[in-house]
């Protein structure tokens, strides 16, 4: 296989203190590096397990939220319980944990910039082990 696994995503911040604070301290991530631009801050990378990062830039053009171009991420996550608790205790919302056509358990949250993030914990029926069709109704 040509792959090895996803490197990063890259995704727009309109706020980055903002932005960096949500990935790094409250989903506690660690900055991997900076970006400086002109000798100001323009973006940074956390790392999201091993060799797979988030890059994020500044992004100066309005967004559209309504249409976006990337339309989620998703991390992988060994104990999704553990992972909402974090993330409530931490002041984000998180969507009802439910089990995917998949048979992946997923919830969701939403970055400060509007970025949707899928946090996905596999089961042993994964489709991504077993390579199970999925039927979808939505």
């Amino acid at each position: 296989m040509m792959f090895k696994r996803l490197a990063h995503v890259c995704i727009g911040a309109d706020d980055l203190a903002e932005t960096e604070k949500f990935y790094c301290e409250l989903l506690g991530m660690e900055k991997a590096f900076d970006f400086v631009k002109d000798d100001k801050p323009f973006g940074f990378y956390a790392k999201a397990g091993e060799t797979t990062y988030i890059e994020v830039f500044m992004q100066t053009e309005t967004a559209n939220l309504d249409r976006p171009i990337m339309k989620h991420f998703c991390l992988e996550v060994e104990d999704l319980d553990a992972v909402i608790a974090h993330c409530n205790s931490k002041g984000i919302e998180t969507s009802a944990k439910k089990q995917g056509g998949d048979q992946s358990w997923q919830a969701w949250i939403t970055d400060p910039s509007g970025v949707r993030i899928e946090l996905m914990q596999y089961t042993d029926q994964s489709s991504q082990f077993t390579g199970n069709t999925v039927i979808v109704d939505w």
